[in-house]
């Protein structure tokens, strides 16, 4: 049954109704109690207020778990409770008293149900007034002031509440729209937090809908929204709350559910419609806000998108765990930070000229997690801007620590930011105050940046990545080639380097052609005036074919893997080949050639 407000909730209701009872059976009680005359039968209209009060308990412990209809009964069950106590009561003063409680009955009614339901609840208790007073040899006319006042009463409250839940509701479907799902849901967060129980989510999305719209127009469409809600509300117990989403996107609010039972709930869902759709599931977890549940389980609902549609994906929340062993591992600084070489082909065949900083970390929630999954968590839970944080904070100290080490060093420090750390309007003054806090130099920092998470070209990102080239930093494209590239936009966007993602290194085998793109990419880089570094080096032949395609530079397990700053500089210290030149005496520099070898082997990206 489509909700007739906002309001009305299995919680809602049963406190309401229950309330109304409780006060109407107290009151009851007390005014038969202290009433004096002997006119009716105090006995019966003692058992009637009995009967509220303990009607109204219940309510109270068990109506959240009872069906929408048993309301009815409820507020008939009322009507005639007052209809006895007025016809029964022991003096005629106190009879006309008691049809107050009448107005009761019209603003239970009026406040949870539809209007017709609601007219008729309200309409019944006005005949029962108008009966019961004059049975007290009072006038015909007696019972019109309080039935008058009963209908007035009624309909302003009926009035009042549909205005003011105008905007949770969708008028379409007649469910919560997303303003009102989202204050339900808040609502559930606050009370699942208080008892303990648990609370799933659902995002449900219809499955080319828009060939609907496009192909048999919108009023098709809205019959297939209306459908859809119907048969799925029909499904659901008093405590499950749909909500039209947006769009054709619904959302399932589950309390005391796990996420089992509600992959269950959502099969069955989808076998009621004829319409295919795709779902997210997860569960809440302690300490979580509405907003980032809505976020987990809508990355389900993408994933069962990309995964074929049609299906239903659990983005569980067991994660959790390790977000929050991230967050203290974050706070105690106890994250490891390791640099991967950068090595030049073609001076000398394999010097270092820089180094990537890669995050290192195996929690003991999860010890297998990848780096990509680790990040994944930090975006999830918003993390990712402390992390970032203190990658980039650690690796230009480490980085500082080694140049003071090793003076005639020209170090190129690559660090890696997340897209929607770039997308932070404060971004590029925070990389200011680390370089300034560290003292490493803004024009030896290379950002580096997944190309997908440049694909919305947000404004916000693409002004933070033209201040940070203002002040010297450099911009690289990382995993190039995988993302959504395009002529135009490589051209146009604020980057110095394009780091060329390893599985086009990996294609790279004896027994076959290079991978023309690579090639391309070059001559690309080349038209573009854009340096270009070859990730994932992992043989002598790959390095060999890279350098005839006309490629400077590269980064590999061929060259090195990835250790800790205190590790390199005792590599340094031994002179490994990959890491120093030959002994030689430097060669004298001018002001203008900054891209020759040093003795040390470290050569700027620039």
């Amino acid at each position: 049954m489509r909700a007739a407000s906002a309001l009305a909730t299995a919680m809602v209701m049963s406190r309401t109704t229950g309330a109304f009872y409780v006060m109407g059976g107290a009151l009851g009680l007390l005014l038969t109690a202290i009433a004096p005359g002997d006119e009716g039968n105090r006995v019966l209209v003692g058992s009637a207020a009995a009967v509220a009060l303990l009607l109204g308990l219940s309510l109270l412990g068990w109506g959240p778990r009872m069906p929408h209809n048993v309301h009815h009964a409820y507020v008939a069950i009322a009507t005639v409770l007052v209809t006895v106590a007025v016809h029964s009561f022991p003096n005629t003063v106190g009879a006309i008293s008691l049809a107050a409680f009448y107005v009761f009955v019209a603003c239970d009614a009026a406040l949870f149900f539809a209007w017709p339901l609601a007219v008729a609840h309200i309409g019944f208790a006005m005949v029962m007034c108008l009966w019961a007073l004059p049975t007290r040899d009072l006038p015909s006319w007696s019972g019109v002031i309080p039935a008058g006042v009963t209908f007035g009463v009624g309909v302003v409250v009926g009035i009042l509440t549909r205005m003011a839940s105008e905007a949770d509701i969708d008028t379409l479907t007649g469910l919560l729209n997303r303003r009102g799902f989202d204050r339900l849901l808040n609502a559930a967060i606050e009370h699942a937090g208080r008892s303990g129980q648990s609370l799933a989510l659902v995002l449900v999305d219809l499955d080319r809908f828009r060939k609907i719209n496009d192909h048999l127009g919108h009023r098709a469409g809205d019959a297939v929204l209306q459908r859809v809600a119907d048969a799925w509300t029909e499904l659901l117990a008093p405590d499950q709350r749909l909500a039209r989403y947006g769009g054709d996107a619904f959302a399932l609010l589950l309390p005391n559910t796990t996420e089992q039972a509600a992959i269950l709930l959502t099969e069955r869902l989808r076998a009621a419609v004829t319409t295919g759709c795709s779902a997210g599931v997860t569960s809440w977890q302690p300490g979580e806000s509405g907003s980032l549940l809505v976020s987990r389980a809508d990355v389900g609902l993408y994933r069962a998108k990309q995964g074929g549609r049609n299906r239903t994906v659990l983005e569980s929340s067991r994660q959790q765990p390790l977000a929050v062993e991230l967050r203290e591992a974050i706070d105690n600084g106890t994250l490891d930070v390791h640099y991967q070489p950068i090595v030049s082909l073609t001076e000398g065949g394999g010097k270092a000229v820089g180094v990537e900083a890669l995050l290192r970390w195996s929690p003991t929630a999860q010890p297998d997690v990848t780096t990509e999954g680790l990040i994944r968590v930090a975006e999830e839970y918003d993390l990712i801007s402390d992390l970032d944080e203190l990658v980039l904070r650690r690796a230009c100290a480490d980085a500082a620590r080694l140049q003071e080490t090793f003076a005639q060093l020209d170090l190129t420090l690559n660090v890696n930011v997340s897209g929607l750390e770039l997308a932070e309007t404060e971004y590029a003054d925070r990389v200011a105050g680390i370089l300034e806090h560290t003292g490493w130099p803004a024009d030896q920092l290379v950002l580096e940046v997944t190309e997908s998470e440049l694909a919305a070209e947000s404004q916000t990102a693409i002004a933070n990545l033209h201040t940070l080239r203002e002040r010297g930093v450099r911009i690289a494209i990382d995993d190039f080639g995988t993302g959504y590239s395009s002529l135009s936009r490589l051209a146009t966007l604020p980057s110095d380097i394009i780091k060329v993602d390893q599985s086009f290194v990996a294609a790279i085998r004896s027994d076959s052609p290079a991978p023309p793109l690579l090639g391309v990419i070059a001559a690309l880089s080349n038209a573009l005036d854009l340096q270009v570094i070859a990730e994932g080096v992992e043989t002598e032949y790959q390095a060999a074919v890279l350098t005839e395609l006309g490629f400077a530079l590269a980064q590999g397990y061929h060259y090195s893997d990835s250790h800790p700053v205190a590790e390199l500089i005792t590599d340094l210290n031994s002179g490994r080949p990959e890491l120093t030149a030959e002994p030689s005496a430097p060669p004298p520099r001018t002001g203008d050639d900054d891209t020759h070898e040093t003795a040390d082997g470290w050569l700027p990206l620039g």
